[in-house]
């Protein structure tokens, strides 16, 4: 009988290949990427933005209810890259965590630990086989009390930790590659120049220019900390400043 049950148990337990690899893991981030949507986060020297496409799959959606930009809090915001049914499961758990942690504590849940309780949260749905990963990476901005702007980034595998820059999604490799050479060690960016290099790495991995309609971009700011999605007026501004450059 004993052994019986423990057969049971076994087929329940997460097991690794002979490598060490977790294939259910992997998966998740190759769904992830399968979506065809890249997005770019970089923070500056008083302001975080983030970028992504903004594909619509059909087009009789309706545009304005597409998006991948989700307020958690007034000042913690995320983008959710992934697959949908996923996304929005998260973005539940991310509001709920939130919501919990102030009741308690009596103050807004920091961007750092959010971003570690969401961790923790990804990382219980590799512990179990009949546990699926959620094929989404979520990335959190915020202009924190004590850390001031703040970029964090949590994967399937229940891995976080902040950033100056990073990407996520089809195109993460080449944007990472590309970020590397422009964000230097101690270099600092005000507003625009944040946002702007956020557009331009996400044209640049794309190879081809991209209309303000296709765009999403989010920031907050030190003199205004509260989570927004600009205007498609604004991230037109942004586009004809990167040509007017470039």
């Amino acid at each position: 009988m004993s052994r019986g049950a423990g057969a049971g148990y076994d087929r329940h337990i997460t097991v690794f290949s002979p490598e060490g690899r977790l294939y259910q893991v992997e998966y998740a981030f190759k769904a992830i990427k399968s979506v065809g949507v890249t997005t770019i986060g970089v923070r500056g020297k008083d302001s975080v933005c983030v970028v992504t496409q903004k594909k619509i799959p059909d087009k009789l959606i309706d545009a304005s209810d597409v998006t991948h930009m989700y307020k958690i809090t007034k000042t913690v915001g995320m983008c959710a890259t992934g697959k949908g049914p996923d996304i929005r499961d998260i973005v539940q758990k991310a509001r709920r965590k939130a919501a919990d942690f102030k009741q308690h504590y009596g103050y807004e849940v920091p961007v750092d630990v959010l971003a570690n309780i969401l961790a923790d949260e990804f990382q219980v749905y590799t512990q179990h086989a009949y546990m699926r990963p959620l094929a989404v990476m979520v990335i959190l901005i915020a202009v924190d009390e004590d850390r001031g702007p703040s970029l964090f980034k949590c994967d399937p595998a229940g891995y976080f930790v902040g950033y100056s820059a990073t990407s996520a999604g089809a195109k993460e490799v080449e944007a990472v590659n590309f970020l590397e050479k422009k964000v230097k060690s101690g270099a600092s960016f005000d507003v625009n120049q944040t946002a702007q290099l956020a557009i331009s790495a996400l044209q640049h991995v794309l190879g081809e220019e991209v209309k303000a309609s296709e765009l999403e971009v989010a920031v907050v700011t030190a003199d205004n900390p509260n989570f927004r999605v600009i205007s498609e007026s604004e991230v037109e501004d942004h586009l004809t400043s990167i040509s007017e450059r470039d």
